[in-house]
């Protein structure tokens, strides 16, 4: 494959690079230009903190998408000891967009559920570029309900624009297949552990996504609704999803980690290395087999009963809301001291 586009804000960094790597050509370098390379090294490390530490929802969806992103095949090698692959939905086929098997996590087995874009061409045709049918979610349930038999905890690694939106996954039963993971996922009886690790885009993230513990990825997002769905609902009378009101719509969603650690709505923050984990695989790995590795074991002890309640309120928790008397009812004083609020 050919390299990915360089991203904008990282032209800054590339150049930096370029002219290190022509300093360290020299076989035979003097003491002046082995300083002169120490210096431009620091550069680099703190021009890429400058440019990551300050990026927008809009970059920050822009490095979610990198083309060079670890995905869940990536982690499969980098994360974890073992990996056994299970297929199938027992009803349709093997949806490719949704990755399930047994696992090992730092010596602990587990259930692992993950979503798959694919590198080449060829790979993301066959997984439909991470956008699962409903015959993914079917396999992914199936397979969660064997790890609840078997008493082992569920990681889930999120990472996709959103369900496949074609006639025939609709046909197939989309939305219900949708709806009946996010049921029964509140009800098993085993650890979940979520993370999302580049998009977590719409109901497509949410039907992997009920955990107790629900991680996001420093550079990663999580939204009800991609930037470009959104420009074209919301600003449709000024021209629908331009590039600018793309940006405009990913900035007004408050969907980075920073926003959904701050709204209750995840536990944790992945930290990626510095310029983002497409540039450093192993590094990005690193920093996820720790978080999860951490969140399986706290979770480990807490009998069902507890577990189950804890999820329930987890996500009962998530949003804020006011409430008023109906019309007629409410108190003149209390409602206009509430609406000046």
């Amino acid at each position: 494959m050919p390299p990915a586009p360089l991203l904008p804000f990282e032209r800054p960094i590339r150049q930096l690079e370029e002219k290190l790597a022509a300093l360290e050509a020299d076989p035979d370098p003097s003491n002046h230009l082995r300083d002169a390379i120490r210096a431009l090294r620091r550069e680099i490390r703190e021009k890429t903190r400058e440019v990551f530490g300050g990026l927008d929802a809009a970059q920050t969806v822009k490095v979610a998408r990198h083309a060079e992103r670890p995905q869940t095949r990536d982690y499969i090698e980098l994360v974890f000891d073992e990996f056994v692959e299970l297929h199938g939905d027992r009803a349709f086929g093997d949806d490719r967009a949704i990755l399930t098997g047994f696992a090992k996590l730092d010596g602990q087995r587990v259930l692992l559920v993950g979503q798959q874009k694919g590198r080449t061409l060829k790979e993301r045709t066959e997984c439909y570029y991470g956008c699962a049918h409903p015959e993914g979610y079917r396999k992914a349930l199936e397979k969660m309900r064997l790890a609840e038999k078997f008493g082992l905890p569920i990681v889930c690694l999120i990472d996709t624009p959103g369900a496949y939106p074609g006639v025939g996954a609709e046909e197939r039963g989309q939305s219900y297949a949708i709806a009946l993971n996010l049921r029964e996922m509140a009800r098993l009886k085993t650890p979940i552990v979520c993370c999302v690790i580049g998009e977590g885009g719409s109901g497509g993230a949410l039907g992997i996504g009920i955990g107790d513990h629900v991680a996001v990825m420093q550079f990663a997002y999580y939204s009800v609704i991609s930037p470009e769905g959104c420009a074209g609902i919301l600003y449709r009378a000024e021209g629908g999803a331009t590039p600018a009101n793309v940006d405009r719509a990913a900035n007004a969603l408050k969907f980075t980690s920073e926003h959904l650690l701050e709204f209750g709505i995840i536990e944790e923050i992945v930290e990626e290395p510095p310029g983002g984990a497409h540039r450093d695989h192993r590094a990005a790995a690193g920093a996820l087999k720790e978080a999860l590795g951490r969140a399986v074991r706290d979770l480990a002890d807490l009998p069902a009963d507890k577990l189950l309640n804890r999820r329930y309120e987890r996500f009962r928790r998530i949003g804020q809301f006011e409430e008023l008397a109906a019309a007629g009812q409410a108190d003149p004083a209390t409602a206009e001291a509430v609406a000046a609020e």
